[in-house]
C-alpha cells in the first residue's frame, strides 16, 4: 500500500507539491478551507467580469516550463501565453509616463530618451542581473535551504560581494534620474522588501522584468491554478474543498493525519501549503518551531488592499499594466517597512486585463483592478478602504485624463481582513516573508520541522520566497524532502 499524504491549503506551491508527490507514489489528499482552489490566486466572477483576486504578473515563465517539463507536459498544453507589448506603463505625473516595453532593447531606447548614457548602464546591470537569474534559477532556488553551504559554490563566490550590497546603493550608483531609479527598484519593493534592505543579488528580478518580460495567460491567472488542478488529478491526486484543518494530530513527536471538519483523517505524511505561522497554531504548543516573538520580530512583505471595478465604458491612457509613482517612494516605503501605517499618499498599481483578454469584461466595458501596498497588521475599516478609494481614483483620473467615476458600475474590495479570514494569513499579510539578506536561503523557516516527524511547510514563508515562480519551485523542494527522508 502506498504512502498517504495529507495536504493542507490549495495555492500554487500545495498544488506543485501534490503533483510531485504523486508522480513519486503517494497517495496524495489536498484539503482546502475555501469553496474554490487556488489559495491567494482565486477568481471573482461578477456581472460578466472576471478578476484574478490574487495574483495578476506572470513573469519568469521558465519556471512554469521547468515545472510541466517535469511532467512531460509543456504550459501551452493547458493555457495560452500572450507577451504584453508594453509590459506595463508607469505615470510620474499628469499624461507623464514611460512605457516598459516588450524587448530589451525597446526598453533601452526609452531609457536613454529620460537619461543620455543610461542605456549602456543599463545594459551593464541587465546583463550582471542575468548572470544572477542564472545562478539563482539554476543553481540557489532549487536548494532545500537546510545549510548555509548551499549558497557557496564557485558561482555565487564570485558574487559574493552581492549579498552585502544592496539594490539602492548599486542602482542609485548608476542611474540619477530619479524616474529610471523608481522602475528598477520597484520589482524588489513589491515584492518583499525595500531596495535598501534587498541584497544586490536580487537584481535577477530586473532581468525578469526587461529580459524576459511580462506575459498574459488567456483568461488570468486562474488558468495556471486550473492547469495544475488537471494535472494533479491526472497524477490520482484527490482535492477536498470546504475542508477546514483544525488540528494536525501528533502522538509522540511522529504527525499521525488531520482533523478537518470534525473528522479525523489518517496519514503518513502530512504537508502544508497554509500560512506557516497558522499551521503552527494547528499543533500542540511543545511541537511549534518558532515563537510568537520570532513571528512579530521578521520583515513580512507587504499586505494590500485591493479593488476589483468594472466600468461601463473603456478607458484610455492605459495599459494592461499601470504603475502610478506620482508621489515620494521613499515615504510609502516607509509606511510599510519602517513606521507601518496607512500612507499618506500611497503609489499604486492597475490592472487592466481587458485591455489584453475580452474575456474579463463584457463587450465595451472595462475589468479593471487597483492595488495599494501596505503593512501588514495595520487597523482595516470600510471607512478607510472608501477613502482610499476615493483618494486613488481622484489621481487616477486627473494623471489619465479621463473620467471615470461616473462610470463605475461594480466594485468589491479585499483588504487585511480578507487575508485573515480568508487565508489565515500572518497579520494579513499578502506575499509572505520578505527576501532580506537575513531572511535568504537556509535563514527562513525551514521546509521540514524540527519538532514533529513527518510534518513539512511549503510555500511564501518558507524557501525559496514570495511570488507565484518561488512558490511552484518551493512545491518541488518540500516533495524532494519527503521522498528523501521516505524512500
Amino acid at each position: 500500500m502506498n504512502q498517504t499524504i495529507s495536504v493542507i491549503g490549495s495555492g500554487f506551491s500545495s498544488l506543485a507539491a501534490s503533483c510531485y508527490l504523486a508522480k513519486a507514489g503517494y497517495d496524495v489528499t489536498i484539503f482546502e478551507k475555501n469553496k474554490t482552489i487556488g489559495g491567494r490566486a482565486r477568481q471573482l466572477i461578477k456581472d460578466g467580469f472576471t478578476f484574478d483576486i490574487g495574483p495578476t504578473w506572470y513573469w519568469m515563465p521558465d519556471v512554469f516550463e521547468r515545472f510541466f517539463s517535469d511532467f512531460n507536459k509543456k504550459p501551452s498544453d493547458y493555457y495560452t501565453l500572450e507577451k504584453l507589448a508594453p509590459a506595463y506603463s508607469v505615470y510620474f505625473g499628469k499624461d507623464d509616463f514611460i512605457s516598459i516595453e516588450d524587448t530589451l532593447e525597446k526598453i533601452l531606447i526609452a531609457f536613454e530618451k529620460e537619461e543620455t548614457g543610461s542605456s549602456k548602464k543599463l545594459n551593464k546591470f541587465i546583463n550582471n542581473a542575468k548572470s544572477n537569474y542564472d545562478i539563482a534559477i539554476k543553481d540557489l532556488v532549487y536548494n532545500p535551504g537546510v545549510s548555509p553551504l548551499e549558497l557557496v559554490t564557485p558561482a555565487t563566490i564570485k558574487k559574493l560581494n552581492q549579498f552585502f550590497s544592496n539594490i539602492k546603493r548599486d542602482v542609485r550608483k548608476e542611474f540619477k534620474n530619479d524616474r529610471l531609479v523608481k522602475i528598477l527598484e520597484f520589482p524588489v519593493l513589491f515584492l518583499g522588501a525595500k531596495p535598501s534592505d534587498t541584497p544586490s543579488f536580487y537584481s535577477f528580478m530586473n532581468y525578469a522584468d526587461f529580459g524576459l518580460g511580462t506575459f498574459h495567460p488567456k483568461n488570468g491567472m486562474y488558468q495556471v491554478i486550473l492547469a495544475m488542478e488537471s494535472l494533479a488529478k491526472e497524477l490520482g491526486v484527490t482535492i477536498k474543498t470546504e475542508a477546514n484543518i483544525e488540528k494536525i494530530i501528533v502522538e509522540n513527536g511522529v504527525s499521525q493525519g488531520i482533523i478537518s471538519n470534525g473528522t479525523e483523517y489518517k496519514s503518513d505524511i502530512v504537508v502544508s501549503g497554509a500560512d506557516y505561522h497558522h499551521t503552527e497554531t494547528l499543533l500542540d504548543k511543545p511541537y511549534r518551531q518558532y515563537s510568537e516573538n520570532y513571528w512579530s520580530k521578521k520583515t513580512f512583505a507587504p499586505s494590500s488592499l485591493l479593488f476589483y471595478v468594472g466600468f461601463d465604458k473603456k478607458l484610455v491612457n492605459v495599459d494592461h499594466h499601470t504603475l502610478f509613482f506620482d508621489v515620494d517612494f521613499d515615504v510609502h516605503a516607509e509606511a510599510i517597512y519602517d513606521n507601518p501605517k496607512w500612507p499618506e499618499n500611497p503609489l499604486f498599481y492597475a490592472s487592466f486585463p481587458s485591455k489584453t483578454d475580452e474575456n474579463s469584461a463584457p463587450k465595451g466595458k472595462e475589468a479593471g483592478i487597483f492595488l495599494i501596498p501596505l503593512a501588514p497588521g495595520l487597523d482595516d475599516t470600510p471607512e478607510l478602504r472608501e477613502t482610499y478609494f476615493n483618494k486613488i481614483m481622484d489621481r487616477f483620473e486627473n494623471l489619465t485624463s479621463q473620467n471615470v467615476k461616473n462610470h463605475i458600475i461594480l466594485k468589491e474590495s479585499f483588504c487585511l481582513n480578507d487575508f485573515v479570514k480568508d487565508y489565515n494569513s500572518y497579520k494579513g499579510n499578502a506575499y509572505g516573508m520578505a527576501n532580506t539578506l537575513l531572511q535568504t536561503a537556509f535563514l527562513r523557516p525551514k521546509l521540514k520541522s524540527k519538532k514533529v516527524k513527518n510534518l513539512f511547510f511549503t510555500g511564501q514563508l518558507t524557501v525559496p520566497g514570495p511570488g507565484v515562480p518561488p512558490a511552484l519551485i518551493s512545491g518541488k523542494l518540500v516533495a524532494d524532502l519527503v521522498t528523501k527522508h521516505h524512500n
